[in-house]
């Protein structure tokens, strides 16, 4: 595919009460007015915010030579923006963690290109937030069927929008687009006083094995330092990124993000950072890097994105993705730690299961009656299996909300 060509590139049309324009390159949107959106959805995150969506396109990592086609679909009326989304062609499914890969098998098996598709997400990002950005249920409504029509002038296998708010999937449910459920774990902080009454609340075996883990991190020798916002200088980013990069080299990949998004981070979103430094000998040897809510939003929320280390050390990983997190977020009154994707061992740290969602529209009738019909058997399955993830709690008893 060439870029440019998608849509109606930068080009006004008329859509109902309002005007449509699509950008290709989102540095082209005023980050005022996209902020201003992003502020009013029912989850608002730091991964929604115009500065992060831009460093994605201004680094390379997300942009048509790495398969990420921007396709910015913004609603008018008169000069101010009332509604917009991060869209997306793609001629793959990698960085997304809701996966269809077996979809696009079925298309390739019938001879029917599933590529290229379109995609309302963050790019390599899975956490549940506002994909549709909208002053009122109306223009999300109106933006949705803007998003929806591009694709079918566009010849489009499909739109799929993932990690959805609850604004955003009653629209998609108005538009009669298919739902989908996957499961994340996510750790709830009830209140507690401190690390300790945490531990307390959780069942003998699960207190005893995170006081294990922590006393071989803490018997192998290993401190840990922390900084936030601007307290985390470059150099400490560069060895983030030594650690980051490490990681994926090792799993036998190239890291989906440059370091020069993250140089981007550093200059235009400091305050959403929170970096964990583990040190033993007085070298630094492997990090966590958090993303956290900015102060002004209606909830205070921690995000685990990413790690790395050069040394290994016996649960080392545990401490630093997960319980100096918690540590930090309890004595910050931080009401909820996502852990990311996936996870069923996170369930031993006390993050439990919860639902996400993703919706998709497919333009060919029958495969998308068989995707129907699949996800309704996998829905199925995905409750039964939270009901067997919740004989496994790790509390003593269900905490009070």
């Amino acid at each position: 595919m060439e870029t440019g060509t998608q849509f109606t590139d930068n080009r006004a049309k008329q859509h109902d009460d309002y005007v449509i324009r699509v950008f290709d390159n989102p540095l082209e949107i005023t980050p005022a007015a996209w902020d201003a959106l992003c502020t009013r959805q029912d989850t608002p995150s730091p991964f929604m915010q115009h500065a992060y969506l831009a460093a994605l396109h201004s680094s390379g990592s997300a942009t048509a030579d790495t398969g990420w086609h921007p396709q910015f679909v913004t609603l008018w009326q008169d000069d101010t923006m009332v509604a917009g989304c991060a869209l997306y062609l793609k001629d793959h499914s990698y960085g997304e963690y809701v996966f269809d890969w077996a979809w696009a098998k079925a298309y390739a098996d019938h001879g029917l290109n599933y590529y290229p598709k379109a995609l309302t997400a963050v790019p390599f990002t899975p956490v549940p937030g506002a994909r549709l950005l909208a002053m009122d249920a109306p223009s999300r409504l109106a933006l949705l069927k803007a998003c929806l029509s591009l694709c079918q002038q566009q010849n489009m296998s499909s739109l799929h929008l993932l990690f959805t708010s609850p604004a955003d999937r009653a629209a998609c449910d108005a538009l009669g687009l298919l739902q989908r459920q996957t499961v994340q774990f996510h750790w709830q902080n009830h209140g507690f006083a401190s690390f300790d009454a945490f531990l307390a609340s959780l069942n003998q075996e699960k207190r005893k094995k995170i006081k294990q883990e922590r006393r071989r991190v803490s018997d192998a020798g290993v401190t840990f330092r922390r900084l936030q916002g601007e307290q985390i200088q470059t150099e400490d980013w560069d060895f983030f990124y030594r650690c980051y990069e490490r990681t994926y080299l090792e799993h036998g990949n190239a890291p989906y993000l440059s370091r020069s998004f993250f140089k981007a981070m550093q200059r235009d979103m400091p305050s959403n950072w929170l970096l964990f430094i583990a040190e033993r000998n007085q070298r630094a040897i492997a990090c966590s890097l958090i993303a956290i809510q900015a102060e002004g939003t209606p909830e205070a929320v921690a995000y685990g994105r990413y790690w790395g280390a050069l040394e290994r050390v016996d649960c080392l990983h545990f401490e630093a993705c997960y319980y100096q997190p918690l540590a930090w977020c309890i004595e910050h009154g931080v009401s909820r730690f996502e852990g990311g994707a996936q996870g069923e061992h996170k369930m031993a740290r006390a993050l439990m299961p919860v639902t996400t969602f993703s919706a998709h529209w497919l333009a060919h009738p029958a495969f998308s009656d068989a995707v129907a019909r699949f996800l309704d058997r996998e829905s199925a399955g995905v409750d039964g299996y939270l009901e067997h993830l919740a004989e496994r709690s790790p509390f003593k008893s269900e905490p009070s909300q």
